[in-house]
């Protein structure tokens, strides 16, 4: 049976929602489900905007056939090669022989090297700049290199002002029925999936971003759609979105409020974490967040490090060095490329405590433009009242810094 949503006058949501699918890129977790975007254009030729993943490619199928009935599919425009995006493609090609793909050279090479068969087809080479009519409707092809992939392009249609965006402006979460961003209450029940989704899938590529959007803030004021592959369609209060982007990207945190992490062994690391959030809500900064990186996945705490503007590292010394999930934790930290913080350190050890000293050395040689206070809580075996005036100095720390 076809599922199938107008987007505009003569464009549609042919995509499918997965909820069977736990981890997305077998990595991040997807509790929520995750939507595989497409889109389909009626014009004088027919023109389909990406395909989805294998797992859903029935669904693709149904809503395509139903809404072309007799005509022919004429188009079929890759913006991203990603397999999420592109597995079906030969599956199009099976049932629209005489379909003509566009997209770019990278992608094309993408193709070959996934081992599509495409070669019997007429393939279209477009670049920066180049331009393109379906009938009424005229689009423009922009690059999007590194957003994620360097084969990404995004696809303006400068008739009615949709912008196909790749993965760009997506998020995790399926649709359910729901393909507009205002028919969802999306600053609370959706935009910790969407900076998820951004900061552990395309955090790196910050300044890729930046470039993306300087492209777009050209043609700002034509753009009424924003139709990414995963997630809600935005038709009102694109701005809201784009600043989210552009804070992302620029790696400044949404808001001033403290991220706590904690690696604890047998309690007493957590208890120090629990001791200095209690002081910081008791001196008023209540926007503290506490994870525990051992049962958190590390997606969700890159996501809040992307979000607050102050993280605190609390971690027990394991085998002379910091707590494995701790430094894993890190490792992520530096391969998304996250900047601008500032760290607060507390230590664990029994008989020699190095966390500390690991943690600092780590953030300041492996990190960029992050600032870690003078103040630390160093705690043997566990907290006790003659660490009183540690915690104190640590907490007035911190909350001299955001001042």
């Amino acid at each position: 049976m076809y599922c199938v949503r107008n987007v505009t006058e003569d464009l549609y949501w042919v995509g499918a929602n997965d909820h069977r699918l736990h981890l997305f890129e077998n990595i991040h977790p997807i509790p929520r489900g995750v939507s595989y975007n497409a889109y389909l254009l009626l014009d004088e030729k027919t023109v389909l905007f990406d395909t989805v993943d294998w797992s859903v490619c029935r669904q693709l199928l149904e809503n395509v056939e139903y809404l072309l009935g007799e005509r022919s599919l004429d188009y079929l425009v890759i913006n991203h090669m990603e397999p999420d995006h592109g597995a079906s493609i030969e599956e199009i090609l099976l049932r629209w022989p005489q379909v003509k793909i566009i997209s770019t050279e990278k992608a094309f090479l993408f193709m070959h090297q996934f081992g599509f068969q495409v070669d019997g087809h007429e393939l279209i080479e477009v670049k920066e700049g180049d331009s393109f009519s379906f009938g009424k409707h005229n689009v423009t092809f922009v690059a999007a290199p590194m957003v994620h992939w360097p084969e990404a392009m995004v696809t303006f249609d400068t008739t009615n002002g949709v912008l196909f965006s790749a993965d760009a402006f997506g998020s995790f979460g399926a649709l359910d029925g729901k393909l507009f961003a205002d028919e969802v209450n999306f600053d609370r029940d959706w935009i910790d999936d969407a900076r998820r989704y951004l900061t552990n899938i395309v955090g790196k590529y910050g300044p890729h971003i930046q470039l993306l959007l300087k492209k777009a803030g050209g043609i700002l004021d034509q753009i009424k759609y924003i139709c990414p592959l995963h997630g809600p369609v935005w038709r009102k209060d694109l701005g809201y979105f784009i600043d989210k982007y552009d804070k992302w990207s620029r790696y400044e945190p949404e808001e001033k409020g403290v991220l706590i992490a904690y690696a604890s062994m047998y309690g007493n690391t957590e208890a120090a974490a629990q001791a200095l959030a209690a002081k910081l809500c008791e001196k008023g900064v209540t926007n503290v967040w506490v994870y525990d990186v051992s049962n958190t996945h590390v997606s969700y705490l890159v996501s809040e490090s992307f979000r607050l503007s102050h993280i605190v590292l609390a971690s027990v010394t394991y085998n002379l060095g910091i707590y494995p999930v701790m430094h894993d934790y890190l490792m992520h930290l530096k391969g998304l490329n996250l900047q601008n913080r500032t760290f607060a350190l507390i230590e664990n050890g029994s008989w020699a405590p190095k966390s500390g000293d690991l943690m600092q050395k780590f953030i300041e040689d492996e990190m960029k433009n992050m600032t870690v206070l003078g103040d630390r809580l160093s705690v043997a075996s566990a907290l006790h009242p003659d660490k009183a005036s540690e915690l104190e100095s640590l907490a007035n720390s911190i909350v001299e810094s955001m001042q």
